[in-house]
């Protein structure tokens, strides 16, 4: 998980640090930048308009990629596909990809190269591997649940990260809530779960009512421990990284998913599971080509949303990320109709609705910060 952008690679010290650090990584722990987190830089209409198009690129990338990526892992069951190490693999092996972007927005300034010095070798690689290691059972538990349950009911469990997440933020991000957020978490929660409930009655895609149970299950789990791992990122960039550059944000999905992939390769061999993928690719329905591009471009997918994710904590914070992730969930059903040709009643079109809503209450909050925030900064000039 993207996954990112901060302006200015930084060096420098005393004071104006420190009013870069409130800006860029605001949402830490301390009082006073607890809540400046969700307020776009100050310094001039430049930095300003730069922050709100980072926020929209990395909106977008988290809904193009979540939708993409999930209905292409849908797809794979559907036509065939079974293995769920492979379905946990394709999540991170596309990290490679990063490595252009990596390339293309590196950092120019000589500080932020030196500046990873504070940072020991020893310690990132242990935050590398042990976020590596969480983010690869997280995925596999979502492999387990996209499998065993309908897109819709695995929408609704997965919507229940935001409520999770509103807790470790609270407790491990010292995440402030006003009205309209906690508006927002409702509102996204509830629409997310109205798309469940008319499924809940029906069959659970052939199969047992066992299996189901454990989708459930491993869904609700999945979904509690992607909110930490978002938490878990946002205390690694205030309290141990610190630095506010484009390529630390790459460099902590890059490693991660280093690690996720090769911890997904021993499962895939240890399961066995590998004995069957070339059976698995000769079956598969849409043809032989169809199964190889299925699996690159869900890999594709999954970086870009990743990129999104790991983007909005550092730009913003993990609560916003979790809110546009659950924003995307109700957007599913929609792509699931069309493709997948799924009913779609009048339960769903109100769950987006109130989702649109949802969304609208916490941009409006941006909005009232941003604007107190411009108010400030006139009034000190």
């Amino acid at each position: 998980m993207a996954d990112d952008d901060g302006s200015a690679g930084g060096g420098g010290g005393g004071s104006r640090r420190e009013d870069e650090v409130q800006i860029q990584i605001a949402g830490s722990s301390k009082p006073e930048t607890s809540c400046t987190r969700e307020t776009p830089p100050q310094n001039s209409p430049t930095k300003h308009w730069h922050w709100w198009l980072m926020v929209i690129l990395n909106i977008f990338f988290l809904i193009a990629g979540q939708t993409a990526s999930t209905l292409l892992g849908r797809f794979y069951y559907n036509q065939g596909g079974n293995s769920k190490w492979m379905s946990t693999f394709v999540q991170t092996a596309g990290f490679p990809v990063l490595f252009i972007a990596l390339y293309l927005f590196r950092s120019k300034s000589t500080e932020a190269t030196t500046a990873s010095s504070e940072t020991s070798l020893t310690k990132m690689t242990l935050i590398y591997i042990v976020l590596g290691l969480i983010i690869a059972a997280d995925d596999l538990m979502y492999s387990y649940g996209l499998l065993y349950l309908p897109v819709s009911t695995y929408s609704l469990i997965c919507a229940s990260q935001l409520a999770f997440n509103a807790v470790f933020s609270y407790f491990l991000n010292a995440q402030k809530f006003t009205a309209l957020i906690f508006n927002s978490v409702i509102l996204l929660t509830f629409s997310a779960a109205l798309l469940g409930v008319d499924e809940d009655s029906q069959g659970t895609n052939g199969f047992s009512h066992g299996k189901y149970i454990l989708g459930f299950v491993l869904t609700l789990g999945a979904s509690a421990t992607y909110s930490l791992i978002l938490s878990l990122m946002q205390v690694t960039f205030e309290k141990v990284i610190k630095r506010e550059t484009f390529s630390v944000v790459l460099n902590m999905q890059i490693y991660t998913a280093l690690v996720a992939t090769i911890a997904s390769l021993i499962g895939l061999f240890a399961s066995g599971e590998w004995k069957t993928l070339k059976g698995e690719m000769h079956a598969f329905g849409a043809g032989r080509l169809s199964y190889v591009m299925t699996l690159l471009w869900t890999a594709i997918s999954w970086q870009i949303a990743s990129v999104g994710v790991v983007g909005l904590i550092f730009v913003v914070s993990s609560l916003f990320s979790n809110v546009i992730s659950t924003l995307a969930l109700p957007i599913i059903p929609v792509f699931a109709v069309i493709f997948f040709h799924d009913k779609m009643d009048g339960v769903k079109i109100i769950a987006m609705l109130m989702a649109i809503w949802g969304f609208i209450s916490y941009g409006y909050q941006l909005y009232v910060n941003d604007k107190k925030a411009r108010k400030t900064s006139v009034s000190v000039e």
